[in-house]
């Protein structure tokens, strides 16, 4: 049966916008999918060179695939990255390599095909490369990062040898050891008829942040990185003119050194102190005061000092640690093997330095605080964390950036060192002078 003519004209028309709404959906597919996708945008390029590492580090607006490989006879690292295409900000990163960097001799960018650059790195020596992505993170977007390590890493007792910080030659005023092992308030073995021993002492200083973590900035500009590392040289400088001291630095320079990875240098020279040095920073401009803290092992003596350990904890997440390259075992050694004996010998070195750096600057709080830094966990190592100052403070910002605040707080942390050591001599170790 046929359809009336109204309806059958309804019918055609509806069949002939569907074929037009069709053939339309088509024309929009095909225009989508002419367009390219759009490249990856390069923010800005940083190379961060050190005796420990070489870290160059691409800022972008997504996040990145790469594949890489090294070539032998010269040394280079290839790196292919994809979704991106030569822009300036990659450019500039040929002209920020320096000719002292320890393992970079130059690097090379160019546009290998589409949507791909390459990168060759040309080498001074073999390198151990790490590649990987970090998230988005305070005021960072996605950042792809090349770390360049030395496959020979070098020994760090050797290294204060070549300096002339580790010389048996060396003269110095003894310090005794006591016999009385057991005045110690450490669960190592009474070690009974010592004779008298002397040897030098080792203080690791750790300047905190670097590298692609600033730190706490201050109004006037000022990074909490640059300040800690000026005074921790400075403190180095007056340390090693004491005859029977010498100093391990966890870095000398703007790098970024993961805390874990801090800990362990001062293990590695078996230090007797660990000292991290800092800036402190609040919200409110108003907050000042020098502070020092400890390990707890029963949680924070503070609502404060538990949100700044939170804080100092997440300095990893900044400056970039390659989580799949950690060695999460030894990492969970180090933060879990504290103990009681540590923690009192930790108390006892904090209230000295205390003590002398309220002599040169208004104390945000008169007592030692305790919090569960990371950074103060080597289980063997009385350990500290001095807030030399508020940066956040104009004008605490001032005195921190002043040359005669940064000697006046070097010299208050040694006479508290000094003082520490005076009344708790320290056991005797394998390595002797």
């Amino acid at each position: 049966m046929s359809r009336p003519a109204p309806l059958r004209a309804k019918h055609v028309s509806l069949s002939r916008r569907r074929t037009i709404l069709k053939a339309g959906g088509t024309l929009l597919l095909s225009v989508f999918s002419a367009i390219p996708a759009r490249a990856a945008q390069i923010l800005a390029v940083r190379v961060w060179p050190a005796e420990d590492y070489t870290r160059v580090t691409l800022e972008n607006d997504t996040n990145l695939k790469t594949t890489h490989f090294v070539v032998k006879d010269p040394d280079r690292l290839v790196v292919d990255v994809e979704g991106i295409e030569l822009n300036p900000a990659l450019k500039g990163l040929v002209a920020k390599i320096q000719s002292n960097d320890p393992y970079i001799k130059q690097v090379r960018v160019g546009q290998n095909r589409p949507g791909v650059v390459r990168l060759v790195f040309d080498l001074k020596e073999e390198v151990a490369p790490q590649v990987f992505t970090l998230a988005p993170v305070g005021d960072y977007q996605h950042r792809l990062v090349f770390d360049l390590y030395p496959v020979n890493a070098p020994d760090p007792i050797a290294a204060l040898i070549e300096k002339g910080e580790w010389s048996r030659d060396r003269k110095f005023d003894p310090v005794p050891l006591p016999p009385q092992a057991e005045t110690r308030t450490d669960t190592r073995p009474r070690e009974e008829k010592l004779p008298p021993l002397t040897r030098l002492l080792t203080i690791a200083l750790d300047p905190g942040h670097g590298g692609e973590d600033p730190g706490a900035v201050g109004r006037g500009g000022s990074r909490e990185k640059d300040v800690v590392l000026s005074i921790a040289k400075r403190l180095k400088a007056k340390i090693e003119e004491q005859p029977n001291m010498r100093v391990m630095l966890t870095r000398d320079a703007d790098y970024f050194v993961p805390l874990h990875v801090r800990v362990q240098k001062a293990r590695k020279v078996q230090a007797d102190l660990f000292v991290s040095i800092h800036a402190d920073a609040f919200i409110e401009t108003t907050a000042r005061g020098s502070s020092v803290f400890a390990l707890s092992e029963k949680g924070a003596s503070s609502t404060a000092a538990r949100w700044l350990a939170s804080k100092e904890n997440s300095a990893d997440l900044i400056g970039g640690v390659n989580i799949k390259n950690q060695d999460r075992q030894l990492a969970s050694v180090l933060l879990d093997l504290s103990t009681t004996a540590q923690i009192n010998d930790s108390m006892k070195l904090a209230k000295a330095v205390l003590g002398e750096i309220g002599g040169i600057n208004r104390l945000h709080k008169g007592a030692v605080e305790q919090a569960g830094f990371a950074v103060l966990k080597a289980p063997d190592i009385p350990s500290i964390l001095i807030e030399t100052a508020f940066i956040s403070n104009p004008e605490e910002e001032a005195k921190l950036t002043d040359d005669a605040y940064q000697d006046q707080m070097a010299d208050a942390v040694l006479k508290g060192i000094r003082k520490y050591f005076a009344k708790n001599p320290p056991l005797a170790k394998n390595r002797m002078t």
